[in-house]
């Protein structure tokens, strides 16, 4: 007797839970071939601000983690983006990545998490100070983390852009809202069902699908958000900063300088951790 295949109903994952769109609005969503794939949540503004409540309250505990923690977290993730690699390159493929080239970008994605786990615990010896002055006290330059960080992932690739704008944001503490690639959003869902079985807390990192031209707008203004990471055109690079000026926030655009090559070295460094790290300086006197 032949029967239908039970098809995935793909959802965002927002504060450790997979969510339908507040508003209940849904798009559907078309393989290389043309073909339907799913029908994806239609995220809402309503859904980004639900979206930075959790991260919120995910924050404090992230951000007391050991660093030494934080970078086996990140490491076991990668591990289990490793062990369904295969899956995630199929999908790749079926959305138009030749499939050699999408092999390579799920074993960079594997890569750059691993490179980050790395830095977990030495950014802070690379990052901080101990500065000379003219008194008799210690004077020591530490990090923190910003808190809610918002990343906007480009539309290519659709798995490694997201991964390598997320990863160096939450090694050192933070927290993350991100939209997906709007043209291919299902590796990050795909990517949200590893996050919800691995060590990483509920919160700590939440993906959204749906347009950037109704989310970009509330990403640039909403004051809980403290800095944009993002990969978008000039128009939403522009929306961004004019936004981000009024609630005073960083932004950090990639590619902005020259274009991203996704796949280079030079698209992983400890400066992308300190982006997204305030510095702070405390005195002490000698010898008290």
């Amino acid at each position: 007797m032949s029967r239908l295949p039970v098809t995935k109903t793909p959802k965002p994952y927002v504060g450790g839970a997979f969510i339908r769109s507040e508003s209940g609005r849904t798009y559907p969503l078309a393989d290389a071939a043309g073909a339907f794939f799913a029908h994806l949540p239609q995220c809402t503004r309503k859904d980004l601000r639900n979206a930075v409540e959790a991260a919120a309250k995910a924050g404090p505990g992230w951000a007391k983690r050991t660093a030494y923690n934080r970078g086996q977290i990140l490491y076991r993730l990668a591990e289990m983006l490793e062990a369904r690699a295969e899956e995630m390159t199929a999908v790749l493929v079926r959305f138009g990545v030749a499939r050699a080239a999408a092999a390579r970008e799920v074993a960079a994605a594997v890569d750059r998490l691993v490179y980050y786990a790395g830095w977990a615990d030495k950014y802070e010896q690379v990052l901080g100070n101990v500065n000379p002055v003219a008194s008799p006290h210690f004077n020591f330059t530490v990090t923190e983390p910003m808190g809610i960080v918002g990343v906007v992932a480009p539309d290519a690739p659709s798995l490694l852009g997201l991964v390598s704008l997320v990863a160096p944001v939450i090694v050192s503490g933070n927290t993350v809202v991100a939209l997906a690639s709007e043209a291919t959003p299902y590796p990050a869902v795909l990517l949200g069902e590893m996050l919800a079985t691995s060590d990483l807390p509920g919160g700590v990192v939440n993906l959204l699908t749906g347009f950037r031209r109704e989310l970009v707008p509330t990403f640039a203004t909403h004051a809980h958000l403290r800095a944009l990471n993002a990969a978008v055109g000039p128009e939403d690079a522009k929306a961004l900063r004019l936004g981000a000026a009024d609630s005073i926030k960083r932004v950090r655009i990639a590619g902005a300088a020259k274009p991203a090559d996704w796949l280079s070295a030079r698209e992983e460094s400890v400066y992308a951790i300190r982006d997204f790290l305030e510095f702070k300086t405390t005195w002490h006197p000698i010898g008290a």
